[in-house]
């Protein structure tokens, strides 16, 4: 951002930054408020075998389009970008509340998922812009909060809008908040964009989309797909292979030879990839032990699952002030101690353990996640240029969008081989265990059988996120040991 434009907006930071945050809380309540109405719209619109794609759908979107708008908000500009990317969210949205079908929702959610690849990384890109350095550190803790609120106000309003209003207002909440995010930075955000002029690499997007594409439907529905995601992995390979060819010689690159030589944001990358994958180990998995080996209610999962959401933003402001009075290298392998001991607590859970048990390892891995990720990012940011802060930014967060569906996929297989392993007669055990009509029918000692294959199965999951989250303490080596400046 230019010296003008900085100080045109130093009087008004506040009121970008709120707008900032009204745009987060957007994307982030729309993950938990449609996971909550999900079941009443699978009622009415029926297709309960195209469920998963709802979400997969949205994620794959979702996760191509990041580096592309981080790019083009390095060319085109910041606010250009971002009211391209919220308006394509917004019209996804209002279509998805008027989808007569299952099919449809699933186009209509792609829509969203391509807006939503803007909103998250431009967000952090513009209050990047606006404040120094130092202060980014403590900022990002205001932004990291609108997760933690949008974990508890999404289930809650998700379920009281299903069971009093149509559930297309799910969708419809989000116009006025994106309505209103984009007229206060019209007002009060200045426009900036690099010095260059150079266009959108389109041969380097193509090769991107497909490779993304591929590889996350492979990883996303393997289950499904069998086979076939090996075929799609080999097309992955193959077009990223051609994108890393034609990056090393087009005029224009998508990523910049500079992210490939700092090692400030390799580590960043990496790490983020890392916590992705971690963090599903007890996204996807947590709720399953507490419904399945515990007995537990929906209720009972969600609210011990919202503890990491509630560590997350606490760690995420402490991380701030802590980079400003030690390093970036040592509050990273301080958040990368917490991520172990939290996966670790995961180990410890028996099939008498309380919600309070899982609840607490919950909230220490959310800790550890948002003092890891927010060092990560702000190492990046502020190692990165002006004219190349935008793809930098929008890589860490792709970064950790890929690490989400590896990790998915790689704990998945690993908890269908044990299931396999322990319960080679059981179809679905996991399934049979869930359901209080089903779990009621069975022996005790049958009941037992099963929960016994299930919980041995799980922990071998929670161990691969150990392991993991120990590889977050080799990558926390890699950043400087120095204080923001």
């Amino acid at each position: 951002m230019t010296e003008t434009a900085q100080t045109r907006a130093a009087g008004h930071r506040h009121w970008i930054l709120i707008a900032a945050m009204l745009a987060m809380f957007m994307a982030a309540i729309e993950v938990t408020i449609v996971a909550t109405a999900m079941p009443t719209i699978v009622a009415e619109l029926g297709g309960f075998s195209q469920f998963g794609w709802v979400f997969s759908v949205y994620l794959m979107t979702q996760a191509v389009s990041v580096p592309l708008y981080g790019r083009l908000a390095d060319l085109w500009g910041r606010k250009r970008v971002f009211f391209i990317g919220t308006s394509l969210f917004l019209l996804g949205s209002v279509l998805c509340g008027f989808a007569p079908s299952m099919s449809w929702l699933i186009l209509f959610r792609a829509v969203q998922g391509l807006g939503a690849g803007a909103i998250m990384p431009l967000t952090a890109i513009i209050i990047a812009d606006i404040y120094s350095p130092k202060e980014r550190a403590g900022i990002q803790g205001w932004l990291s909060s609108v997760w933690g609120i949008a974990a508890v106000i999404g289930p809650l309003s998700g379920a009281w809008i299903v069971a009093h209003f149509s559930w297309a207002l799910v969708f419809w909440v989000n116009v006025p908040i994106g309505i209103l995010s984009m007229l206060m930075l019209a007002r009060w955000f200045p426009e900036s964009r690099g010095e260059g002029r150079q266009k959108l690499n389109l041969t380097g997007s193509g090769w991107l989309t497909l490779a993304v594409s591929a590889l996350l439907t492979a990883l996303l529905q393997a289950q499904l797909l069998g086979g076939w995601s090996l075929l799609l992995l080999g097309v992955a390979l193959l077009a990223g292979i051609a994108l890393v060819r034609h990056e090393k010689r087009a005029d224009a690159p998508l990523f910049p030879l500079l992210l490939w030589r700092s090692r400030t944001i390799i580590a960043g990358n990496v790490g983020n990839l890392i916590i992705g994958a971690a963090m599903m180990g007890i996204s996807a998995f947590l709720p399953t032990w507490i419904q399945g080996v515990n007995g537990g209610t929906p209720l009972q999962a969600g609210s011990a699952l919202a503890m990491m959401s509630i560590g997350w933003p606490l760690a995420s402001t402490l991380s701030g002030r802590l980079m400003l009075r030690t390093s970036y290298r040592f509050t990273a392998q301080l958040g990368s101690l917490l991520l172990i001991a939290g996966t670790a607590l995961l180990l410890t859970l028996h099939a008498d353990s309380g919600i309070g048990h899982a609840g607490f390892a919950a909230f220490v891995i959310g800790s550890g996640m948002g003092m890891t990720s927010t060092t990560f990012l702000i190492a990046v940011q502020n190692s990165a240029e002006f004219s190349v802060r935008g793809i930098c930014t929008a890589s860490v967060m792709f970064s950790r969008l890929l690490g989400s569906a590896a990790g998915t996929a790689v704990m998945g297989a690993v908890l269908n081989y044990n299931l396999a392993l322990r319960l080679p007669q059981q179809d679905d055990p996991v399934q049979l265990l869930m359901s209080q009509e089903q779990r009621g029918s069975l022996t005790q000692g049958g009941l037992q059988h099963l929960i016994g294959g299930v919980a041995v199965s799980l922990h071998w999951v929670f161990a691969m996120s150990v392991a993991i989250a120990f590889a977050s303490m080799a990558v926390a080596r890699f950043i400087p040991a120095k204080k923001p400046e």
